[in-house]
């Protein structure tokens, strides 16, 4: 007689784990505010860089508010990002050297940056 040998009996594989859909993430009565805040502040880190003025870090600051009100929001930070580097990429389109209408625009977009956070912090802080 002849022995077949024997076939090891298949194993069932258990069903592949499929991880939750990340939490929906809602946005922040202020992230209209925030969003533009954030372009702002794209902007006046290229202009003030651009003019050599003194150093403040404007990129340093951006990057506080993300790691402060952005945690644990990956798209909503991704969104801030694209923001800042929007308002930065925006400006060095247009200015190559420092100008008196780059020096004007930075003061303006200083002066709104300003306005935009005082607002946030007023209506929106704790």
């Amino acid at each position: 007689m002849a022995q077949t040998a024997k076939q090891p009996a298949v194993k069932q594989q258990p069903a592949p784990v499929v991880p939750p859909p990340p939490a929906e993430e809602k946005p922040a009565p202020y992230d209209a505010q925030f969003t533009r805040l954030a372009e702002v502040l794209g902007s006046i880190q290229y202009l003030r860089t651009l003019c050599g003025a003194p150093t403040s870090d404007w990129r340093q600051s951006m990057q506080q508010l993300l790691d402060a009100d952005t945690a644990n929001e990956p798209r909503r930070r991704e969104r801030l990002t694209a923001a800042f580097n929007r308002g930065y990429r925006s400006f060095a389109a247009v200015h190559t050297s420092c100008t008196d209408a780059a020096r004007t625009a930075e003061e303006r977009y200083r002066a709104e940056g300003a306005t935009l956070a005082t607002e946030i912090a007023a209506r929106f802080g704790n």
